[in-house]
């Protein structure tokens, strides 16, 4: 068996905390190569890759396909799995492909619903798609109104189904997904939510001033920060060659991309999920079995990039 390394990034990377906000406090490294590293993730006791499976991956695959990214990704380490209804057909092909390996991974599924029923609707139908009687995390899923926020915590709102699965232990830990600061800020003033999916990302961090805040606040609470965006660039610019799976610009080139990866690696999360193009996906795999902390000259030269990108989301918003 291979020697296993904890660190805590306190001591090992301390270097880093005057150079990027955020740097990785009281986060606990699992570090085992050539696998993917593994961090703590808040205080749910569980350690994570630090890249996650996103459904996406594969949506339209056929099963020979679906298993075999899945099969991929468990060989590189990858412990963390994500998906959602709203990925066409990713449940029903990440079911089978995952099955003989649910009981080693960290399962997570999301919901659109803001309402009870719809809530429980959802959950009952992603159980049954993926094979599974419990999932590890579940989200509310890409909740950015207040007023999606009102309705989830009103009588009758998604938060009761939340709360009665997890006493029925089909949910273990509860999370959301939000693409807004003031929805993240809200949901995370309301309750004590266990993890955050959010973007985290080198140009919305630096030229639209999205993220630092939300990372300050999610790390105040002891959560769990899980990031999106890691390899995005910028909103597609017009007559652009779009990507597979990517509604946004990737960073396509393979230093590009690492630079991306690394930023967000770099702060304190616990895991990053890439792009959902299954070529894009299969890079990132390869980029973060050799991550390593940004320099203080890296640092500086990506934050010059973000500076001169148009970044996926500003804070605050166009009004």
């Amino acid at each position: 068996m291979k020697r296993r390394t904890f660190v805590k990034s306190a001591g090992v990377v301390a270097p880093l905390i005057g150079f990027i906000p955020g740097a990785m406090a009281n986060i606990t490294r699992e570090l085992n190569p050539p696998v993917l590293e593994k961090r703590s993730l808040g205080k749910t006791g569980e350690k994570l890759s630090i890249l996650g499976f996103g459904g996406i991956v594969v949506m339209n695959a056929t099963p020979k396909q679906a298993a075999e990214r899945v099969a991929e990704a468990i060989d590189y380490g990858v412990n963390y799995f994500d998906v959602a209804p709203t990925y066409g057909d990713a449940e029903i092909k990440l079911g089978p492909a995952l099955e003989s390996y649910r009981k080693k991974v960290f399962l997570a599924c999301k919901t659109t619903g803001r309402k009870k029923e719809d809530a429980r609707n959802e959950l009952e139908q992603s159980l049954k798609r993926l094979r599974t009687d419990y999932f590890d995390l579940y989200q509310l899923h890409a909740v950015t109104t207040m007023d999606d926020v009102e309705t989830i915590f009103s009588s009758g709102g998604a938060m009761e189904t939340f709360l009665k699965a997890r006493d029925e232990g089909k949910v273990r830990f509860l999370g959301f997904s939000a693409h807004s600061v003031e929805a993240a800020m809200a949901l995370m003033d309301r309750f004590d939510f266990d993890t955050i999916l959010f973007p985290v990302n080198f140009a919305t961090w630096y030229a639209g001033n999205f993220g630092p805040q939300v990372l300050a606040r999610a790390r105040e609470k002891e959560m769990g920060i899980l990031a999106l965006k890691a390899m995005a660039r910028r909103p597609y610019p017009e007559g652009a060659t779009r990507t597979p799976k990517c509604w946004y610009q990737p960073l396509t080139d393979k230093e590009d991309a690492n630079m991306g990866l690394r930023f967000t690696l770099s702060h304190a999360v616990t895991a990053a999920i890439p792009p959902g193009n299954e070529n894009l996906f299969k890079m990132a795999l390869s980029l973060a079995a050799e991550f390593k902390p940004l320099t203080k000259e890296e640092t500086e030269i990506i934050k010059q990039k973000g500076l001169a990108e148009t970044p996926l989301f500003k804070y605050p918003g166009e009004t």
